[in-house]
């Protein structure tokens, strides 16, 4: 095992060992199991970076054009590596270059998981008030058929409504559950292209 892989494996038990003890689950909106992490830091995942890169005319092209694929969640890590290998043939393996690749990605792919999580947010509180009208229905059904002549029209009307209202919840749930999985999945795949540049970094 090198250097930089016992320094990446400490860095990422530290992380998560860290998000889990300041986990908060007290937030009404939040629906996932997975803890809430509200933004994620590059200085977890690149070691010692340099401040303020600079980079040539020359390069800003092929660094952003590097970054950009490798930002896409459909290359996976072994077409990432090869993209990798073509760039540090053309270009060198400079760590201040790769670092730059990498704050790139690193800004894009926190945006689209800050984005998503305002999703699971809005979606959250939707199925909360969704939760509340379901409640409130059952409720007044209750109250309706407790009555010494209940007007069965009004309660058909509500069981209507009551059907139409849970079917939309529990297919919104099965979409909260797949959103919920997103920011982590984002989260690993910034760690894994952080391993692979510092890699060719050597």
């Amino acid at each position: 095992m090198n250097n930089f892989t016992r320094f990446f494996m400490g860095v990422a038990m530290s992380f998560a060992t860290s998000q889990a003890l300041a986990a908060d689950f007290s937030d009404p909106t939040w629906p996932c199991i997975q803890r809430k992490v509200a933004g994620l830091s590059m200085g977890l995942m690149w070691q010692n970076p340099t401040e303020n890169v600079a980079l040539g005319d020359d390069l800003k092209g092929p660094v952003h054009d590097l970054a950009a694929a490798l930002t896409l969640q459909r290359v996976d890590m072994d077409a990432a590596k090869g993209m990798v290998t073509d760039f540090t043939a053309r270009h060198g393996a400079d760590r201040d270059v790769l670092q730059e690749v990498f704050a790139q990605v690193f800004h894009s792919v926190e945006s689209r998981r800050t984005r998503i999580m305002g999703g699971i947010g809005r979606v959250s509180t939707g199925q909360i008030e969704l939760a509340q009208r379901i409640d409130d229905a059952r409720s007044e059904m209750d109250r309706l058929m407790a009555l010494p002549e209940p007007d069965y029209d009004q309660v058909d009307k509500l069981e209507e409504q009551l059907d139409w209202d849970d079917r939309i919840y529990r297919e919104r749930q099965q979409t909260v559950s797949y959103l919920c999985e997103s920011p982590v999945l984002l989260e690993k795949r910034l760690f894994a292209i952080a391993q692979l540049l510092q890699e060719a970094a050597g």
